[in-house]
């Protein structure tokens, strides 16, 4: 064994004392200071005046140590060299080291500072767990809904909206993406950026979890093949969670969690048992994008209903102020609102009806959905003048009969969101499909999740073909004009949302040039990532559903309003409630009809005229109009469409 050389460990002390913080290296300092004097003063002590005593001496030394001032007043060659010594150290000891460590102790607390990593001291705030692609749009939701918002606070006995944000690692940065986000701005001040992961038992203290009005838990984006999904991470934040309030007694919080598996629902509800609403993200995308196949135009419908903005948004009212009245009269005092339907309470959950009968008697504990442009419109306005009371009766079901024609979809890209996709077409029964799917990932990779989510069912004929749609010799091969639909899917493997969106978008600008070469057009859908694209393809002949946008609406909008959830379940699934577009000549309207009259006409048949569809785009590139004013004419061509919310 080599000896240790008396240096080497000194230098290994002084190290271990050094990396302990600022506290432990100011000692250090403060030692190499005492000795530096201690060396000074025994170096004048043999001459004498005026340093008659060893402390006298020490102090003399020390004093030209940490004052530069005091060397003009030695006298005598030896004390001047020795009291130019001592304040050439002074100046790297005392100054320049101490300076240092103060200045890095100062850095390092305010970088701490910066992370986010000192708990919150709130009550009755909203926590978002995660910085994810969803969290500057849901964030925007729930600053900008003014109505929901106020009678949230009032629910939960509070003035102010606070929102506390975790996020793996907090920065300025991200303070600065709140401040440009639209929707957000001046009210980023509101934010608080907090780090740490959901998964952290303490960073969920560091949000104070429990004492929130409402915990949001956002799904996170994962490597293609990891062992740890957003799902798995979602289940250890509410298992921590409810190990929390266990150990402190106190009650548990209001969660609103999005899954990315819907099969995975039982298991989340397991893991956590206070109140929820589970929102399953992929299963909600893939819900809509087989309902705009099915109804082409609806993406028009659901991008107004589902993302912040002008246009209408879906209203729940309690029934403790709406006692009493029917439905029809309930809408009769709202007009400028369309009234859905009604929700009655069914043991934990809730019955929908919608449609509804305008003679249902509205009761204390039911909830009445409403559409309407903003929430103050839901409230009774005195001022606006009674519409007559319209009559609808018990809605019709029609019964779609079962079709042996087969709708062809070409799928160009992939990601994990594309079995859910193929499940859904499998529960539309009455209809037939064939599913094409263009990806450069392999075929067996593919087929391989697809038989795991959807197990030995085969109702839909699913075919893979490896290529990329990016190239156009391939993409020509692949014969896009003998689908009837096609759908571009965002990329969930490559590194952000901007490089997955560019790819679909060259994509798809590839795409037109080859249907411009025929004379059947299919039916184009695509599907974006990053909410800053929307603006990018519009007038582009495309329906565009951009999915962070309509999930973040969906978490924020059932975190101020749980029953929504179950509202929009009815809506865009197989079966129950359905909104369609209809032929006016289906009807036996005038020759010129306002939208009363169309109401009227409609509500014969049990439905809800909800607007018009227009066959020719206006100015803006919108074909849609939700719940125009009752007295204006229409002046339906033969191209427009009524939009009615019916049963199917």
């Amino acid at each position: 064994m080599l000896p240790f050389r008396f240096v080497d460990r000194v230098k290994f002390i002084v190290e271990r004392q050094l990396v302990k913080g600022a506290g432990f290296q100011l000692l250090v300092v403060g030692v190499f200071i005492g000795m530096i004097s201690l060396i000074g003063g025994l170096l004048v002590i043999p001459f004498g005046e005026p340093h008659e005593d060893m402390g006298g001496a020490i102090w003399w030394a020390f004093l030209r140590l940490t004052d530069p001032g005091y060397l003009g007043d030695d006298v005598g060659n030896w004390q001047r060299l020795v009291s130019t010594i001592l304040t050439i150290s002074g100046y790297v000891v005392f100054m320049g080291t101490l300076v240092a460590i103060l200045t890095r102790w100062l850095i390092a607390k305010m970088t701490d500072l910066e992370r986010g990593l000192t708990p919150v001291t709130l009550r009755n705030h909203i926590v978002v767990l995660g910085w994810t692609s969803q969290t500057l749009p849901l964030l925007g939701e729930l600053l900008g809904s003014s109505g929901r918002m106020r009678r949230f606070l009032e629910k939960h006995d509070t003035s102010r909206l606070r929102l506390v944000v975790l996020s793996e690692t907090a920065s300025a940065a991200q303070v600065h993406e709140l401040r440009n986000e639209p929707g957000i701005g001046r009210k980023a001040r509101q934010i608080i950026l907090r780090s740490g992961a959901a998964i952290q038992p303490d960073a969920l203290q560091r949000v104070a979890c429990l004492d929130a009005s409402a915990v949001i838990v956002p799904s996170a984006a994962h490597e293609a093949g990891s062992l740890v999904t957003s799902d798995i991470e979602t289940v250890k934040a509410l298992l921590s969670i409810a190990a929390q309030a266990r150990h402190l007694g106190t009650p548990l919080p209001f969660v609103v969690a999005e899954i990315q598996d819907i099969r995975k629902h039982p298991v989340i509800e397991r893991a956590y048992p206070g109140e929820m609403e589970v929102v399953a993200g992929d299963a909600t995308i893939s819900r809509l994008m087989v309902q705009n196949i099915l109804h082409p135009g609806l993406s028009e419908i659901y991008n107004e209903l589902l993302t912040a903005g002008e246009g209408c948004e879906m209203y729940i009212r309690g029934g403790e102020s709406l006692a009493g009245l029917t439905l029809g009269e309930l809408a009769s005092q709202r007009p400028r609102v369309i009234v859905l339907g009604i929700l009655k309470p069914a043991g934990r959950g809730w019955h929908v009806q919608m449609p509804a009968s305008s003679d249902i008697l509205i009761a204390a504990e039911d909830r009445v959905v409403m559409l309407a442009r903003d929430y103050d419109e839901t409230e009774p306005d005195p001022k606006a003048p009674a519409l007559p009371v319209i009559n609808r009766g018990q809605p019709v079901s029609r019964s779609v009969a079962f079709s042996e024609r087969v709708h062809r979809v070409l799928v160009l890209g992939w990601n994990r969101r594309v079995p859910s996709l193929i499940d859904e077409f499998a529960s539309y029964r009455q209809m037939r499909f064939e599913v094409d799917v263009v990806s450069v990932v392999p075929a067996s990779e593919r087929q391989q999740e697809i038989d795991r989510y959807l197990g030995h069912q085969r109702d839909v004929i699913c075919r893979h073909v490896e290529a990329d749609y990016m190239v156009e010799g391939e993409l020509r091969q692949v014969g896009p004009l003998n689908y009837d639909s096609i759908m571009l899917v965002s990329s969930d493997r490559l590194a952000s949302g901007e490089e997955a969106d560019a790819r679909a978008m060259v994509g798809y600008l590839q795409l037109e040039d080859l249907l411009s070469e025929g004379t059947h057009r299919p039916q184009l859908i695509m599907e974006l990532s990053d909410p800053d694209n929307r603006n990018l393809l519009t007038g582009h002949q495309s329906e565009m559903m951009i999915s962070p946008m309509i999930v973040s609406h969906v978490l924020a909008q059932v975190a101020l309003r749980r029953e929504l959830r179950v509202v929009l379940d009815e809506l865009f699934t197989v079966n129950g409630a359905e909104i369609q577009f209809r032929d006016p000549h289906d009807y036996p309207l005038p020759a010129s009809a306002d939208f009363q009259v169309v109401e009227k006409v409609v509500a014969a048949k049990g439905e809800v005229a909800l607007g018009v569809w227009r066959g020719h785009a206006n100015e803006h590139g919108r074909h849609l109009s939700l719940n125009p004013p009752r007295d204006g004419y229409l002046d339906l061509s033969a191209a427009d469409r009524l939009v009615v919310l019916c049963t199917s």
